[in-house]
C-alpha cells in the first residue's frame, strides 16, 4: 500500500484527512512557555483570538526528525511505502527532517519531497497526489509526477493587515507604515517555494481585478483542482470565492482554514485562491 504523509500547513480538515486517507505531522507554535501543535491543539478560531491579543508574534517550529523516524518505521515495517510531501523548504525545515528520517529508516520505499509550496497550494499538491494512488501509481510514479506538477501551483490572496508580515520580519517596517496609511490592500505570491509581496492595491474589489489580469497571463488549468482558503476571515473567503467562481466558471472546488503556523505570519484577514496553471 502507498501512504501519502504531509505536514498540518497543508491545512487539510480532520475530515479531509480521513476523506482522503492522508496522514498529516503537524508542526508547532509557542506562546511563550506553552506549545500546541498545529490543528491538534489548539483550534484555529482560539488561535487568531490569542494572536490579535499578542504583543509578540508566537513562534513556530518544524516536524523533528524523530516524529518522522517513528512514523516512516510503522509504514515500512508493516509492508508500505510512503510519498511525504512537505512545505516548501525555503519557509521551514519540516522537508530537510523528513529527508534524515528517511535516511535512518528506508531510502528504496520512502519518497520525500520538497513540494515548493504552503498552505491550500500544497493541499492541492498533496490531493494530486492521493488521485495518482488511487488509480494505482505506485509511491515512485506519485512522487515523480507531483514533483514534475509541484512548480504549476500558484497561489495569490489578499492581507487585511501588514502588522503581522512586519512582525515576522516578512516585509519592512516603511512598507507597513506606507500600507496602512493609504489603505492599501496588499496581494501575495506564494510559487516556487517563496512568499512575495507581488502587488499593493486600494481595496480588495481592485485586488481581485489584479489578480485577474495575473490569471489572463498564467491560464488557470481547471481540469485540475482550485482551492480557496482563509485566515479567520470567512466574510473575505466568501467575496473571493464569489468573485472567482464566477470568473472562472467554476463548478466544483475545496475550502480550507489556514491554521496556526502559516496564520502567525499572514495574520487574520486573508483569503485567496490556489491552482495550477497550464503547461
Amino acid at each position: 500500500m502507498v501512504r501519502i504523509l504531509t505536514d498540518s500547513t497543508s491545512e487539510l480538515s480532520a475530515a479531509r484527512q480521513a476523506e482522503l486517507g492522508v496522514e498529516v505531522a503537524p508542526l508547532t507554535v509557542h506562546f511563550g512557555e506553552e506549545t500546541f501543535r498545529d490543528g491538534v491543539d489548539i483550534t484555529n478560531h482560539a488561535f487568531y483570538d490569542r494572536l490579535r491579543r499578542a504583543e509578540a508574534l508566537p513562534v513556530t517550529a518544524q516536524v523533528n526528525p524523530e516524529e518522522f523516524v517513528n512514523r516512516f518505521r510503522t509504514h515500512v515495517e508493516a509492508g508500505d511505502e510512503v510519498v511525504g510531501i512537505f512545505l516548501s523548504s525555503l519557509l521551514s525545515g519540516t522537508f530537510q527532517s523528513a529527508s534524515i528520517a528517511r535516511d535512518i529508516v528506508d531510502e528504496t520505499h520512502i519518497f520525500v519531497l520538497d513540494s515548493g509550496a504552503v498552505t491550500f497550494g500544497l493541499g492541492l499538491l498533496v490531493e494530486y497526489a492521493v488521485m495518482l494512488r488511487d488509480q494505482g501509481r505506485s509511491a515512485a510514479r506519485i512522487a515523480e509526477e507531483v514533483q514534475a506538477i509541484s512548480g504549476r501551483v500558484r497561489l495569490l490572496a489578499v492581507v487585511d493587515t501588514l502588522k503581522y508580515l512586519k512582525m515576522g520580519g516578512r516585509i519592512s517596517g516603511a512598507s507597513a507604515v506606507l500600507g496602512g496609511m493609504l489603505g492599501i490592500t496588499p496581494i501575495l505570491n506564494v510559487q516556487h517555494g517563496v512568499v512575495e509581496a507581488a502587488a499593493k492595491v486600494r481595496g480588495r474589489k481592485a485586488a481581485f481585478q489584479w489578480m485577474d489580469r495575473r490569471m489572463e497571463q498564467e491560464r488557470p488549468d481547471l481540469t485540475l483542482p482550485v482551492a480557496f482558503g482563509h485566515s479567520d476571515a470567512p466574510a473575505v473567503l466568501a467575496e473571493c470565492r464569489a468573485h472567482f467562481v464566477e470568473k472562472l466558471g467554476l463548478t466544483s472546488w475545496l475550502e480550507s482554514d489556514i491554521g496556526s503556523v502559516v496564520g502567525t505570519h499572514a495574520g487574520p484577514g486573508a483569503a485567496g485562491i490556489a491552482y495550477f496553471v497550464k503547461e
